[in-house]
């Protein structure tokens, strides 16, 4: 199972929406198992797929939701059983996941994250939480085996986000094609040099989201923008000692991507940027 994990910690850049139309692409086009986490407490992702085209709930989802907070299966409940204990007892097959679709299966976010760091009696083992978790999984009785686990990551450095980046072989970094995002690149990536030390640093890969576009292509001060983070990636990672690698692949700005999660499906017109995405990146995962 390769694991990759989205984050930025600028809000606003589309990484939960680009998160979840990479799953959709991997589960639906490849035919890949995949397994999608919500690991941020404002729980993004997890409210779009509780709601259906029309914007109301969706009762099997939220049905399912309700249940297995009543039965302590949320991420977090499993999350303070692993930092009380240990994962022992926990079968990651009975409740927690939820299937979004024969291949595209999903575990929920919660707002008790928010007070992770506070409740935690032992930060330092939290940081081993997500390889435990991968591995009950892998050996579950009834869950498939998965091809892909795909991580929506919470804008900050946190313990959970700490457990994540150090079990992944693959970290995504969108950034909105802007004024800000040069400055903004290089602090994200060496702050994770620093911070995820002395862990092997994974693979990472930087692209472009939400590009504003003119005849099919980035608009003119978009692709400044664009060759500005290029630069600053290859500056930093000279500097850290690390290859950064800048995507060769954009997402452009489409009204249409904001409703994908809860339309269920990647609009049509953006499968081909997602596919050349993705054939970038498995680029950098066979490095």
């Amino acid at each position: 199972m390769k694991t990759i994990a989205t984050i930025n910690f600028k809000g606003g850049v589309g990484k939960t929406t680009v998160t979840w139309c990479l799953g959709d692409l991997l589960s639906t086009y490849s035919n890949s198992k995949v397994i999608l986490f919500d690991l941020d407490a404002q729980m993004s992702l997890t409210q779009a797929i509780s709601l259906d085209a029309d914007g109301n709930s969706s009762g099997k989802f939220s049905a399912w939701y309700d249940r297995t907070k009543t039965l302590d299966r949320s991420v977090f409940s499993v999350l303070k059983k692993f930092l009380d204990t240990d994962l022992t007892n926990f079968h990651a097959d009975n409740g927690f996941v939820y299937r979004l679709s024969e291949n595209y299966h999903f575990v929920p976010s919660t707002e008790q994250l928010y007070w992770l760091e506070l409740e935690a009696p032992d930060p330092g083992k939290g940081k081993f939480f997500i390889k435990n978790l991968l591995g009950k999984i892998e050996n579950s009785g009834s869950l498939p085996k998965y091809d892909y686990a795909l991580f929506d990551c919470p804008p900050s450095f946190t313990m959970l986000s700490y457990s994540v980046l150090t079990s992944c072989d693959l970290i995504l970094i969108p950034f909105n094609p802007d004024f800000f995002a040069a400055r903004g690149i290089g602090l994200l990536i060496a702050g994770l040099r620093h911070r995820i030390q002395p862990h092997p640093i994974p693979k990472l890969a930087v692209f472009a989201n939400r590009a504003r576009t003119y005849a099919q292509e980035p608009a003119k001060l978009a692709r400044g923008w664009i060759n500005d983070v290029r630069t600053e990636c290859q500056s930093v990672g000279k500097q850290i000692g690390l290859p950064v690698h800048f995507l060769d692949a954009w997402i452009p700005d489409r009204t249409a991507i904001r409703d994908a999660i809860t339309n269920r499906r990647t609009p049509d017109e953006l499968v081909p940027n997602f596919q050349h995405l993705w054939a970038e990146a498995k680029k950098v995962l066979a490095i």
